[in-house]
């Protein structure tokens, strides 16, 4: 799958770069024949919460990385809050670095915090490497991220030329579901209209200061025709969304079933198929996993009460045929699908050398065999607590093989690297 569509080649390594593409029957020292098995650049997630150190019980860095190469994705970014400490300071960074040391199968890179009080860490924790801050306007679910309000984000985006990722839901918006086992009561507690007006202030603060702005996660297709409106005035503002929003529908979430969780909540089919629009045209960038685990017991099974349950999915090791399965279906190509988890991802974050397979990027490759089928087994996933909506789902899409600069990865032996900006 290369930069300009899929066709037969032959993708020369030398010093963990690729060096040339040529011709499929090129000759080489050294040959791997994939056959009719796909040759993807490694995918860049831009958004995973490894949670070391801190809460490292509910997922860390070797477990993480892991699970990320077995999906075919070779570079994270790491979110900044649910560690302890939060990535809020260049001490706590460098804290998270030395957590992180040796344990990593996947390039790393890091997200700071923007948040109430820590102004004067930005521009340091930008020369330190970050690669932007990510804020709330709504409660964090944890007490040491507290969330800004408008002021504050257009505030902290003054502060520093740096790319700000938001979680944009209006707490006002928001309301207590109370304990519940219906899931139509959770997304009713967080409307869609919310989400829009809570992107709209993120527009409001870009257009104010200039800053690049970028909406996460984004679940309520309501918000798309502002950023298409705010882009098309020279708004410098991009948005992501996930798989479980353009694969899941709240029809189907079962009563007590809370590993449906996620803030913003799932929606339904229409709001699905029109994020589907959002992405076809462009509005929406890219497709990034925002890995949220926890330790089982947070998830509330006993109960089943998404009121109380821990809002997050777990889902970077699957991300890549939960996308490709729905994809397909729904008419589009695999080179859409490295477009939107690959290129877009890295050039979001700046990642030059990630994400394509062209001469001078590094030689992270995934052999991906599209037809083949297999049903979701938690017990073969790698993350920490093999939690997940979609187990016993049939999925197309098989990851055969994962090289970072053109070294297999084994999930034996952490190769992975720490990326700052560039």
């Amino acid at each position: 799958m290369l930069p300009s569509g899929p066709q037969p080649a032959a993708v020369r390594v030398h010093d963990g770069v690729i060096a040339a593409v040529l011709a499929y029957d090129a000759p080489s020292t050294v040959d791997v024949d994939l056959g009719d098995v796909a040759l993807l650049p490694g995918l860049v997630d831009t958004h995973v919460h490894v949670n070391e150190p801190g809460r490292t019980e509910w997922e860390g860095f070797a477990t993480a990385t892991r699970a990320a190469a077995a999906g075919g994705v070779t570079t994270i970014v790491d979110m900044p809050l649910n560690s302890l400490p939060p990535t809020t300071s260049v001490a706590a960074l460098q804290e998270k670095k030395a957590a992180a040391t040796g344990q990593c199968h996947v390039d790393v890179g890091f997200w700071g915090g923007a948040v109430p009080g820590n102004a004067p860490d930005l521009v340091p924790l930008h020369e330190a490497g970050v690669f932007g801050f990510k804020s709330f306007l709504i409660d964090s679910g944890v007490p040491e991220f507290p969330p800004l309000d408008p002021a504050g984000l257009r505030a902290a985006m003054s502060t520093v030329d740096a790319l700000f990722i938001v979680h944009a839901e209006d707490p006002s918006a928001v309301s207590d579901p109370g304990p519940t086992r219906r899931f139509a009561d959770f997304e009713a507690s967080r409307p869609g209209a919310g989400e829009a007006r809570a992107v709209a202030a993120v527009i409001d603060a870009a257009r104010a200061t200039g800053a690049r702005a970028h909406i996460l996660h984004l679940s309520a297709a309501a918000a798309l025709p502002l950023i298409a409106a705010a882009r098309a005035d020279g708004v410098r503002i991009t948005a992501e969304t996930c798989p479980h929003y353009l694969t899941l529908s709240a029809d189907e979430v079962p009563d007590g079933a809370t590993e449906f969780k996620c803030c913003p909540p799932i929606r339904d089919d229409a709001n699905r198929d029109a994020l589907w629009a959002g992405l076809a045209d462009g509005t929406v960038h890219c497709v990034v996993s925002d890995h949220s685990p926890c330790t089982p017991d947070l998830k509330r099974p006993e109960t089943g009460d998404f009121g109380a349950a821990w809002g997050g999915i777990a889902s970077v090791q699957l991300g890549l045929p939960v996308m490709w399965s729905e994809a397909r279906r729904r008419g589009f190509g695999l080179d859409d699908v490295v477009r939107w988890m690959a290129a877009h991802p890295a050039a979001l974050a700046g990642l030059r050398g990630k994400g394509r397979i062209e001469v001078g990027a590094d030689a992270d490759l995934t052999a991906f065999a599209p037809d083949e089928e297999f049903l979701v087994e938690p017990a073969a996933l790698h993350h920490r607590h093999p939690v997940t909506p979609y187990a016993g789902k049939r999925l197309h899409g098989v990851v055969r093989h994962v090289w970072l600069r053109g070294v297999p990865v084994d999930g034996t032996t952490p190769r992975g690297r720490f990326l700052t900006h560039e």
